[in-house]
């Protein structure tokens, strides 16, 4: 029962977001990539880009002009398979790289059994 509320709670939390960032997606998803691809997840090349979903879960300023952004990814392969991650980095309205991007892999779904 624990386990369906929090799979529900995690489905629903993108339609929840009202979060209002800067809208630096590029530096995390581009570091999402290579970093799945480096552990041997996924290679950057076997990716579908047009159909990868991508929600900003919260933006909190730091200072004058650092904002730490938290993004949720769908990334999906030319097979059909997803790979849902959360990224956390700093960005600011000049640099969207100030800092590197932590990424965890929330789940894995292969349609090939």
């Amino acid at each position: 029962m624990k386990k369906n509320f929090s799979i529900i709670v995690l489905g629903l939390l993108p339609l929840l977001s009202f979060a209002k960032g800067l809208g630096c997606y590029s530096w995390p998803m581009n570091m999402t990539k290579a970093w799945m691809q480096n552990a041997g997840i996924v290679k950057i090349e076997n990716l579908n880009e047009s159909k990868t979903k991508i929600t900003l879960l919260a933006s909190e300023k730091k200072g004058k002009d650092l904002y730490t952004e938290i993004y949720h990814f769908i990334f999906f392969d030319k097979q059909g398979n997803s790979y849902q991650v959360i990224t956390k980095n700093e960005a600011s309205q000049e640099e969207c790289s100030i800092s590197d991007v932590d990424s965890y892999l929330v789940s894995k779904s292969d349609i090939n059994y």
